[in-house]
């Protein structure tokens, strides 16, 4: 059974979370065949304790459904001791846990232990095996329909918001719904006069979600608070046809400060992560593909450092068709493809998607071979600088010293040895700029378009 897609334990209603517990205590295992059923049922007609065993169970369930639908109705003491009647020959091995009762048998337990999936039920968890079982099971029914799973985050990668406190003079027209200008953003800025806010969703949004659910099912994950999350999941998906209730919130995350994809119920050789950030997924970073951060607001410029007009402010905006979502579609559709290569035969189960994005990766700046100039820190191990380290993943070769073999020169200064010596031998001289965007778009960018200019005192 999956609990991602299959379960109705996605729903806040009471039926659905007492249908996904019948189904748990009345089966041991999901890949029981027809033929083993059949054995069991007369087994069980045969043996008058098993038929009460199951007729306890069935009360057990009934049990839960009445807490769903009269919170408060049933005390967690009472119900235990009306659950005690129930552990029987077999013992549990407690899969997971609702309201401090074991989900199988419904024994109380102290503590909190598992994982808690509070996005799913604020009251579940779920133990490690019973983690690994609904992955198993859920990623062989993806697979069976190609498809992988997709977490996204949401400032900076699908939208951008702004305090309304914090609207420079310049964003006012943002306010006036008369105003012409504001008109042209229509469908896709929201004043949110309960959260004080204006959010700006990124352009090409729509169409990304919509062509990106057809290879993944998709997560939101967001270090915002829950209130926030579910807000933003409703200007991106008001029919929640592309997330349901899988939006993860900052109080969902194991680890402060981080995003973990312990509370994601996809296996992680079959994840793609989209975020702005790198460094809330230190353990997932094959899994990354970093993206351009969106930048509308001029709130959003400053708290990254930048001092420049916002887009808002120029009263401009991304690219729909050249954007940063078009570009990084692109890319999902190319690993979605590698992935599920026929030619690679038809099981799925024992392939990396981690391995097709270093693959993609790698072919960016395939035969390139770049030297670095006054770019580092003096004493600086070259090797070890983000940049380097870029280029390598790219696919580009990377040297401390110049031979006729070299492409580039990477350098913000046009005045040095070698920055001199790539334009005496007619190499690319480029700004640091063009591996970074590199590393954005997936793709070389024109060397012109990143020029190095010569320094003043010079």
């Amino acid at each position: 059974m999956s609990l991602v897609t299959d379960s109705p334990v996605h729903s806040s209603s009471s039926d659905g979370f007492a249908a996904y517990l019948d189904a748990e205590l009345d089966s041991d295992s999901s890949d029981v065949s027809p033929e083993q059923e059949a054995e069991d049922d007369e087994q069980e007609a045969e043996d008058e304790s098993d038929s009460e065993y199951k007729r306890v169970k069935r009360q057990k369930v009934e049990e839960f459904e009445s807490i769903e639908e009269h919170p408060g109705s049933t005390s967690d003491g009472s119900l235990g001791q009306n659950l005690e009647v129930t552990v029987t020959k077999d013992t549990c091995t407690h899969p997971g846990v609702f309201r401090e009762l074991c989900i199988r048998c419904g024994q109380k337990m102290e503590g909190g232990s598992g994982v808690a999936f509070g996005y799913i039920h604020k009251d579940l968890r779920l133990g490690s095996d019973e983690i690994a079982r609904l992955r198993d099971t859920d990623l062989k029914n993806l697979l069976r329909h190609k498809k992988l799973y997709l977490v996204l985050d949401l400032d900076h990668t699908l939208l951008n918001s702004t305090r309304l406190l914090d609207i420079t003079p310049e964003e006012l027209y943002l306010k006036n719904q008369t105003d012409p200008l504001q008109g042209g953003l229509k469908g896709n800025l929201f004043m949110l006069n309960t959260m004080h806010m204006l959010t700006k969703l990124r352009p090409y949004v729509h169409t990304f979600l919509k062509e990106a659910s057809k290879m993944f099912e998709m997560y939101i994950y967001t270090m915002g608070e829950r209130s926030y999350a579910l807000e933003m999941a409703k200007l991106l998906d008001p029919e929640r046809v592309y997330f349901s209730s899988r939006v993860i919130s900052q109080a969902d995350c194991t680890q402060r400060h981080q995003k973990g994809l312990d509370v994601v119920l996809g296996q992680e050789s079959a994840v793609l992560i989209l975020d702005d950030t790198e460094s809330v997924w230190q353990k997932h970073k094959d899994n990354l593909i970093l993206m351009e951060r969106y930048h509308f607001f001029a709130s959003s410029c400053r708290q990254f450092g930048f001092n420049c007009k916002s887009l808002s402010e120029l009263k401009s905006d991304e690219s729909e068709p050249d954007g940063a979502l078009a570009t990084v579609l692109k890319v999902l559709q190319r690993i979605h493809s590698m992935f599920f290569d026929l030619e690679l035969g038809d099981d799925f189960s024992g392939r990396d998607v981690r391995q097709v994005v270093k693959r993609v990766r790698k072919e960016v700046l395939k035969g390139c071979k770049i030297v670095f100039s006054r770019v580092f820190p003096t004493r600086f191990q070259a090797e070890n600088h983000h940049l380097w380290r870029m280029a390598e993943q790219l696919g580009a070769t990377c040297a401390t010293e110049l031979d006729p073999s070299v492409s580039h020169v990477v350098s913000t200064d046009a005045g040095t040895e070698k920055s001199r010596w790539a334009l005496q031998e007619k190499k690319f001289l480029v700004h640091p700029g063009w591996i970074e965007a590199a590393n954005y778009f997936w793709q070389k960018k024109p060397e012109e378009n990143f020029p190095v200019n010569q320094k003043k005192n010079q």
